[in-house]
C-alpha cells in the first residue's frame, strides 16, 4: 500500500472536490485515479504535477511523498526503515532547509485550521476579508476578533498586524487558538510519538467510558467512540507531563481529526438516524504555530469590549436563533472533560454559555457592543439570510439596525461577495451574499449618539 495514496485522498476531502471533478481537471482515467487513492498504484511524476495544480500544492512536497512510496517498497527489511532513514539522514548531512523537506516524507502533512466543520466559518471568505479591511484602514497596527469562531481570520491577520486579540466564549474554540496560535514550549516529536501510539490503538480492546456510553453508535461509531473517549481521559492523565501548550495542540488534534468523522451533517443539534459504518481514526497533528503577538481570551464579547482597545475590531456575532454552544456542545463536553449529566436525543448537558444575540435581546447587544468598544475603525460580517425559510436561520438583527448603529458612530461602507452558505441542508439560500461593513469611528459622533452606553460617559 501507498501512503500517497491516502494522503491525496484526504486532501482532496479537506478541499471538498469532487472524486469525478477531479477526474474531469486531471484527465486520469478514474480506474487510475481510484487505484491511487486506495494505494494500489503509485501515481507517476506526470500525474502528480496535474494533481498539485488541481489541489493548490507544492509539486515538489508531493515528489518526495512519492519517492518516500518508492523508497519503503524497496527496502528488504521494512520494520528498519525509520533507521534507515535516520542513518541516511545522518551520512548525507541534510542542510536546515532540506530538512524541514525530509520531515514532511516522514510525517504526514499537519491538519490546517481552516479544515473544520463550521456553521458561519469564514475559511472561503477571509482572503476578500482581508483585502478589504486594509484597503480602508492601511495604517491600523492593532486587530481584535471579538467573536473569533472557527479562528480563521484570526489566523490571517496575526501574520500581518503588530497585535491581535482573538475572543470567544466557547472553551473548545478558546483551546483551538491555543493549540494553534499561542506561545509556549512544545516538543513536536513528542506529540508525533503520542499520536502515532494512540493510532496504533485497537478500539475493540477498549473498555466502555464516559464517551462511548453516551456517544457510542449515535454522533460516532461505538468503537470509534471508545478509541475517543480513551484518548481523551490519557490526555488529562498526561497532563502533568505535558507543557500548557502541548495540552492544547493534543486537544485540538483530537476535535479536528474526529470533525468529520461525526454522524452528523456539520454540528451536534441531532446525529443522523442511519448505521454508522466504522471508520479508523488516523490522527495528524495540528499546524500549530506560536504568536508572540497574540492574545488570547474567552470572555463574553460585550464584556471584553469595555477592557480592550484595538485600531480594528472586527465583529461576527451570531445573528440567528442557532446557540453555538449547544450545536457543538460535545466538543465543549469533550475539553471541560467534566462528564456532566445528558439531557434529550441530541444528549446536550444543562444549558450555559448562551448568546444573547440568539435572542430578541440581539439589537440591544450589539448597540451596547459598538458603543463600548475603543476602537478606530468597526468591521462588521453580515450575511443576508433575515428571510429565511427556516426560523432558526432568520436574523435576529435586521439589515437596517446594523447599519443605522454602525452609522452612529462614524462614515460606514457597506462591500457585497457572492457567497454560497454553509447550512444543514434544510435551509434554502438564494442569492446569498456575506455583507462587510466598516466604519470609521468617529469619536465626537459616537460620544453624543451613545452617551448613557458608552463605558467612559
Amino acid at each position: 500500500m501507498y501512503a500517497i495514496g491516502q494522503i491525496l485522498k484526504e486532501i482532496r476531502e479537506e478541499r471538498g472536490v469532487p472524486m469525478q471533478s477531479v477526474q474531469e481537471r486531471s484527465g486520469i482515467d478514474p480506474a487510475q485515479l481510484s487505484r491511487i487513492e486506495n494505494g494500489h498504484r503509485l501515481p507517476t511524476a506526470q500525474q502528480l504535477k496535474t494533481l498539485s495544480r488541481i489541489y493548490g500544492l507544492d509539486e515538489r512536497r508531493l515528489l518526495v511523498q512519492r519517492e518516500s512510496d518508492r523508497i519503503l517498497k524497496t527496502l528488504e527489511y521494512p520494520e528498519l526503515a525509520t533507521e534507515v532513514m535516520q542513518v541516511a539522514e545522518a551520512k548525507i548531512q541534510y542542510g536546515e532547509q532540506y530538512l524541514s523537506l525530509f520531515q514532511e516524507t516522514i510525517f504526514p502533512q499537519p491538519v490546517s485550521l481552516e479544515s473544520r466543520r463550521y456553521i458561519g466559518s469564514k475559511a472561503k471568505l477571509s482572503d476578500w476579508i482581508m483585502k478589504t479591511i486594509r484597503a480602508h484602514a492601511p495604517e491600523a497596527r492593532t486587530f481584535c476578533d471579538i467573536f473569533a469562531g472557527t479562528g480563521t481570520i484570526a489566523r490571517r491577520v496575526a501574520e500581518v498586524y503588530d497585535k491581535v486579540i482573538i475572543n470567544d466564549f466557547l472553551f473548545s474554540n478558546n483551546i483551538i487558538y491555543r493549540g494553534f496560535f499561542s506561545p509556549g514550549e512544545w516538543d513536536r516529536q513528542k506529540l508525533y510519538d503520542i499520536i502515532s501510539a494512540y493510532n496504533a490503538i485497537d478500539p475493540t480492546l477498549l473498555a466502555d467510558n464516559y464517551f462511548s456510553e453516551n456517544y457510542g453508535g449515535k454522533f460516532y461509531e461505538y468503537n470509534l467512540s471508545k478509541q475517543i473517549g480513551h484518548i481523551r481521559q490519557d490526555i488529562e492523565d498526561m497532563r502533568p507531563e505535558l507543557t500548557e501548550k502541548e495540552y492544547c495542540i493534543l486537544l485540538a488534534t483530537l476535535i479536528y481529526n474526529i470533525d468529520r468523522l461525526a454522524n452528523t451533517v456539520g454540528h451536534f443539534d441531532a446525529y443522523i438516524k442511519k448505521p454508522i459504518k466504522p471508520q479508523p481514526l488516523r490522527m495528524r497533528l495540528i499546524d500549530a504555530q506560536c504568536f508572540d503577538n497574540v492574545e488570547i481570551f474567552r470572555r463574553d464579547a460585550n464584556e471584553l469590549a469595555r477592557s480592550v482597545k484595538a485600531d480594528i475590531v472586527y465583529m461576527d456575532p451570531p445573528y440567528n436563533s442557532r446557540q453555538y454552544c449547544r450545536f457543538y456542545h460535545l466538543y465543549e463536553t469533550l475539553v471541560k472533560w467534566d462528564k456532566p449529566q445528558l439531557y434529550g436525543v441530541a444528549l446536550k448537558p444543562a444549558p450555559e454559555n448562551m448568546s444573547r444575540y440568539c435572542t430578541s435581546k440581539a439589537v440591544d447587544s450589539f448597540a451596547d457592543l459598538v458603543a463600548n468598544v475603543d476602537a478606530r475603525y468597526l468591521a462588521v460580517s453580515y450575511n443576508n439570510t433575515y428571510h429565511s425559510k427556516s426560523k432558526s436561520s432568520e436574523n435576529k438583527i435586521r439589515l437596517e439596525d446594523i447599519r443605522r448603529i454602525l452609522e452612529m458612530c462614524g462614515t460606514t461602507t457597506v462591500h457585497e461577495h457572492r457567497h454560497a452558505a454553509f447550512n444543514t441542508g434544510k435551509t434554502e439560500f438564494a442569492d446569498h451574499k456575506e455583507l462587510l461593513f466598516i466604519t470609521e469611528v468617529d469619536a465626537e459622533r459616537k460620544r453624543q449618539s451613545f452617551a448613557p452606553l458608552l463605558r467612559w460617559g
